[in-house]
């Protein structure tokens, strides 16, 4: 960074009297990492970088090569509104690097922007808009509960709900750093809710999902609230989901659109949608990266389980919104929200491109609704479930060479030790419901 930029981003702190600065980053997880500095050492930051030990992150490096170094992202400059204003704090996103100045093969951040660049090659732009759901529970003694905070349902206006000032915060807060907030309403569970982002590009929009989870859990917690975006918290309702909404723009036209095509749908767009499908059971495991994620991903509670497309209906797991025109986009509706969204969006690109790049014919568009289809129905239509668990979308994931490619060797390699950790932890517990189940019986 040159030194008139470094001089104009001090000259900005002091003048938005920032005292405080936080240097943000992901862990492999998509866990949002942080690091505070007094303003005084920005400059030492935006020159040298900030060291931290990365063998204390998750899937970041080993003991003997821990040493690891944050450098800002000046154009993630955000002041934390709810930061006292007596003590201001800002933001900064951040690469991380190696001690030696060469960015880390396990950065998540940078792993999407290699296949932004890649896209690029081809003159496309990827913009995505991700659909944030969350539940906001009641404190238990000042710690996190599944305790409801309301019984309200989809689209219910609850005025006098807590809740619902959550919600509202979050909107003015997240506004206020920039984001362009499409809708927030409440969602089908109780306590449940949902914020949409007006689409942009992938980098810039993965910086807000781990902004918006981190600002979510602030703003409640400030309210005597806990906010989750665990997907499956309650047995018996909906679970949460990010569905994905993305698009490919050439030369400032949205190339998903043809006034010519069947449904208005151009062949880019089919053949985007068929990389996704050929590569979607290695991408769940990416986009459902916990245990929890397939409790969600089951029949009966409106979450995508059956592997195909549709450009009419909502039970498919791709669909392609109705809206037209420059808005025309393909729905990708089984991620959740505990995923890493720089590393999800990262393999639907690299998915979707494949499918461009060889142009790859999708299978036939699905216009019933599947949720409502028996076995013998799904199977003559080519019908697949999605991997049924943790492990199987693991295993997927290291058979697909595309995949293991764009992640590289080092991340592959993590995310398999962190499956194996937690798959033989979740087999070895004992559950409530075994309890129940067996205790009195046998």
């Amino acid at each position: 960074m040159v030194s008139d930029e470094i001089d104009a981003i001090l000259s900005q702190l002091e003048n938005d009297n920032v005292r405080s600065v936080l240097l943000q980053f992901s862990d492999l997880e998509g866990k949002p990492k942080n690091v505070a500095i007094p303003t005084k050492q920005m400059n030492k930051a935006l020159t040298d970088g900030i060291s931290f030990d990365g063998s204390s992150i998750q899937g970041f490096a080993r003991l003997e090569e821990s040493d690891m170094q944050l450098r800002p992202d000046q154009s993630t400059y955000q002041i934390i509104p709810w930061s006292d204003e007596k003590f201001r704090a800002a933001r900064f996103i951040c690469d991380v690097y190696t001690t030696h100045g060469e960015p880390f093969a396990g950065d998540p951040r940078r792993i999407l922007r290699n296949q932004i660049e890649k896209a690029a090659e081809f003159g496309y732009t990827f913009n995505v808009g991700p659909e944030m759901e969350f539940f906001l529970f009641r404190m238990d003694d000042g710690h996190a509960s599944v305790h409801l905070q309301d019984h309200s349902g989809y689209f219910d206006q609850t005025p006098t709900n807590p809740g619902e000032d959550v919600r509202r915060a979050l909107v003015i807060s997240l506004s206020e750093m920039g984001f362009n907030v499409e809708a927030s309403h409440h969602e089908v569970a109780p306590s449940q809710h949902e914020i949409d982002f007006t689409y942009g590009d992938a980098l810039g929009m993965a910086d807000k999902v781990v902004t918006f989870k981190f600002a979510a859990k602030t703003l409640a917690l400030r309210r005597g609230l806990h906010a989750t975006f665990m997907p499956k918290p309650i047995f018996g309702i909906n679970g949460s989901g990010m569905h994905v909404n993305c698009s490919l723009m050439k030369d400032n036209e949205n190339t998903f659109f043809d006034p010519n095509g069947d449904h208005q749908i151009s062949d880019t767009a089919r053949w985007f949608i068929a990389g996704l499908l050929q590569h979607i059971d290695g991408i769940t495991r990416i986009a459902n990266p916990t245990v929890n994620s397939y409790k969600r991903l089951t029949p009966g509670y409106e979450a995508p389980v059956y592997v195909g497309w549709s450009a009419l209906n909502r039970s498919a797991l791709i669909r392609v919104p109705y809206s037209r025109g420059k808005s025309t986009r393909v729905e990708l509706r089984s991620p959740d929200p505990t995923c890493n969204p720089y590393l999800a969006f990262a393999v639907m690109l690299a998915a979707g491109m494949d499918g461009v790049i060889n142009k790859i014919t999708p299978p036939e568009s699905i216009d019933r609704n599947i949720f409502h289809m028996n076995p013998s129905e799904r199977d003559v239509a080519g019908i697949r479930c999605l991997p049924g668990n943790l492990q199987e979308a693991n295993n997927a994931l290291q058979q697909d060479k595309l995949l293991c490619t764009v992640l590289g060797e080092h991340v592959v390699a993590q995310i398999d030790r962190i499956c194996e950790h937690e798959w033989g932890d979740y087999s070895r517990s004992i559950t409530d419901w075994e309890i129940r189940r067996y205790l009195e019986t046998y």
